[in-house]
């Protein structure tokens, strides 16, 4: 999908998640979050692999391209992760390759470490849970509350099994259902939804080669053709029942506009 691979967002963003204060279930909603705000290029998530409390993280980590850094506890009942994080944003601040943070974690440690990158111009931005300190959350330029994007996933979770009943009920009965894995990699409104959010805009309305980057941008192998479609605005025209479309003629160009329905 080339024509929508134009105008990129030019702030990239470093990722960087405490593992040990975290929640691995939510990494798809942080990555959206976070690319509200530009493009997701470095991508570390740290914390001892050593335990067994970062095992939820495995799977997801690799889906998702994110570097696990290995940080061992040197005290028991200490962690060391947040030094370990710190030593990381200083260095990829000072070599220039990011324009922004997403600092995921509810930990006050950090707030120094937020107030530093800000001081420096750079656009830093936090999430965490609602028991994060104050210090930590006024001292970035944007902090998400995990609350709310446990609320988002849930919803997502909601549509997504009424369709599936949907398509069950309108469906010639199979002898035997194809497993969940399988329905899910070809049902694109998943990618599609979190690409929506990403460049939705005051109005509702999000512009197609927004999505367009928002989409490469979460799965550099998405392809319309993978379900049938030459292009994304075919695409997501064949969902009528979940996206609206409208165009927009500025400049000679037309534009076009996806807005998700109720």
């Amino acid at each position: 999908m080339p024509e929508e691979l134009t105008n990129l967002p030019r702030r990239k963003i470093a990722v960087l998640i405490d593992g040990d204060n975290a929640t691995a279930s939510l990494l798809p909603q942080m990555l959206v979050e976070a690319g509200k705000y530009g493009l997701v290029t470095v991508r570390r998530i740290y914390g001892d692999w050593t335990t067994t409390s970062m095992n939820s993280w495995k799977d997801i980590l690799n889906y998702h391209a994110f570097q696990p850094v290995q940080q061992f506890r040197y005290t028991v009942g200490k962690n060391a992760t947040d030094s370990a994080m710190i030593i990381d944003a200083m260095d990829i601040l000072h070599s220039g390759v990011v324009d922004g943070f997403c600092l995921v974690s509810s930990d006050s440690d950090y707030t120094r470490l937020a107030t530093r990158i800000r001081e420096s111009g750079v656009f830093v931005m936090g999430i965490g849970e609602k028991k994060t300190p104050k210090a930590f959350v006024n001292a970035c330029d944007v902090f998400v509350y995990t609350s709310n994007l446990v609320a988002e996933e849930k919803v997502v979770r909601a549509n997504g099994a009424r369709r599936g009943q949907a398509r069950r009920k309108s469906a010639t009965p199979a002898p035997s259902p194809a497993p969940a894995e399988t329905e899910s990699e070809n049902d694109p409104i998943p990618i599609l939804r979190q690409a929506y959010a990403i460049a939705e805009q005051e109005d509702g309305w999000a512009r197609l080669d927004h999505m367009g980057n928002a989409l490469a941008q979460l799965d550099p192998g998405f392809d319309p053709r993978t379900y049938g479609h030459r292009q994304l605005s075919r695409l997501i025209a064949s969902y009528k029942d979940v996206f609206q479309m409208r165009t927009q003629e500025i400049d000679g160009s037309t534009l076009f506009y996806v807005k998700m329905k109720e």
